[in-house]
């Protein structure tokens, strides 16, 4: 019997198409109508109402059973162990390529579930800021692949999970800024006691493929209690990867405090022939080698059409 990307009959995912999902919550917990959207979305990711009331609150609704089965889960624990334990915060983690809506997800995740019924507190932590500085990446001769697993100080990311799920109350993480494209050595971003983290980065569900490491590892993803992997074909990331360049030449490049302001007076022939290059050389196998491998172990994978727009789901099994 042929089938269709989401009629699989042997899957660990069930699949759904935009229609299918979007009836799934036909009562939504809160009005979105007046989100401002502007505040969500990233540089060339379309946003729209349709997207946060069809894709986003079925979501919401969705991790919402996933929630209050860990708090339910918890009670039970301290009633079992007849004590009274420090709540520790749910962790979501998002995956995907450079410039498929990660970053854009995971804002509008934090928005929404910060206004569910029971107002938690939701922290967003991008993975840039666990980047190592650029002269780190300099005297290690990475630069050139930062962006890669061992650009990223996997201890201090797994260090503030671990003390996350400990019960800390105030959390500190290292700052990024993408105009100086490097850590702010000065600033540090801080938590206070958050109900729920999410996590973003492109290498956030990966574990190591080194066969000859014997080690035991602790890996990021051992502290999700959620994942989500942002997929699209490799074709639309790269041309939105293209279609973002020329429009940060206009904008954040034009800056001259930018890192990347040399590119701001390149002709966009020029300028589009170094993109293509920086995506052949780094991305691409970036993809390839570490993001795209790790689709699989996500909990939920968004599946986006050319248009940025989500096409499909797939929740894993239970």
């Amino acid at each position: 019997m042929k089938t269709t990307p989401y009629d699989a009959t042997f899957s660990p995912f069930r699949g759904f198409t935009r229609d299918a999902w979007k009836k799934l919550e036909d009562h939504p917990m809160f009005p979105v109508t007046g989100i401002d959207l502007t505040k969500l979305q990233a540089l060339n990711e379309p946003l729209t109402m349709e997207e946060l009331e069809e894709i986003y609150m079925p979501m919401v609704r969705f991790l919402e059973i996933h929630i209050t089965h860990y708090r339910r889960l918890h009670n039970e624990r301290d009633e079992f162990f007849k004590n009274e334990s420090c709540s520790v915060p749910y962790i979501i983690g998002i995956a995907g390529s450079v410039a498929v809506g990660k970053s854009t997800t995971a804002r509008v995740l934090q928005k929404l579930l910060s206004m569910t019924p029971e107002k938690p507190n939701v922290a967003l932590l991008p993975t840039d800021g666990f980047l190592y500085p650029n002269a780190e990446l300099e005297r290690r001769g990475i630069m050139n692949r930062k962006g890669f697993p061992e650009s990223y100080d996997a201890k201090k990311l797994i260090a503030f999970l671990s003390a996350a799920k400990s019960g800390k109350k105030i959390l500190e993480a290292p700052v990024y800024s993408h105009l100086y494209y490097d850590i702010l050595p000065d600033e540090i971003q801080r938590f206070e006691q958050p109900d729920i983290i999410i996590v973003e980065g492109i290498n956030v569900l990966q574990v190591s493929r080194n066969k000859q490491n014997k080690r035991r590892r602790v890996f990021v993803s051992d502290f999700f209690d959620f994942s989500i992997y942002v997929d699209a074909s490799e074709k639309d990331i790269r041309q939105w990867y293209l279609d973002r360049f020329i429009t940060l030449q206009k904008t954040a490049f034009a800056n001259p405090e930018s890192y990347f302001h040399q590119y701001s007076t390149w002709s966009q022939e020029k300028l589009l022939s170094f993109a293509n290059e920086v995506w052949d050389e780094i991305n691409l196998p970036n993809l390839v080698e570490n993001i795209l491998p790790t689709r699989f172990r996500a909990d939920l994978i968004i599946e986006k059409g050319p248009e940025h727009f989500t096409r499909g789901i797939r929740i894993r099994k239970v």
